[in-house]
């Protein structure tokens, strides 16, 4: 498979983390996009997500909002808090789909909000252009 990525053409690649209850998500999205040149970590734990985004430090962050125990708005407020991630971007990923979701994750201090269920192809877009966007 070819896979389109200004990943490819970076000396270092960007490291994503990727916090998800669901093991699927995770293990597809981190092959996904491990093979298109990411470092790529995953998390199932909300409060470890938080804990590895601190020890990683992930240049973008995909955060499921539908999580036990923390919610993905209260990890991306944590996040946001925190010296060490409060710059990173986060790109929700939900099955959730109303105007009030949208906003609070905008709220929180979320980048973008994509809907599950979602195309590799185009989450790999929507990364792309959130990472160009921040090295301006």
């Amino acid at each position: 498979m070819n896979i389109p990525s200004a990943a490819k053409t970076r000396t270092k690649a960007a490291k994503i983390l990727v916090i998800d209850d669901e093991s699927e998500i995770t293990q597809i999205v981190e092959a996904f996009l491990s093979n298109a040149g990411y470092e790529v970590a995953t998390e199932n734990s909300s409060v470890m997500g938080i804990e590895l985004a601190k020890q990683f430090r992930p240049d973008l962050i995909l955060l499921d909002i539908m999580m036990p125990n923390m919610d993905g708005y209260e990890i991306c407020d944590e996040l946001k808090k925190s010296k060490e991630t409060a710059t990173v971007p986060v790109i929700f990923l939900t099955g959730k789909d109303s105007r009030d979701d949208k906003g609070r994750s905008f709220q929180v201090g979320g980048d973008m909000f994509v809907k599950k269920p979602f195309s590799c192809e185009r989450l790999l877009e929507i990364i792309t252009i959130v990472l160009a966007s921040m090295s301006r």
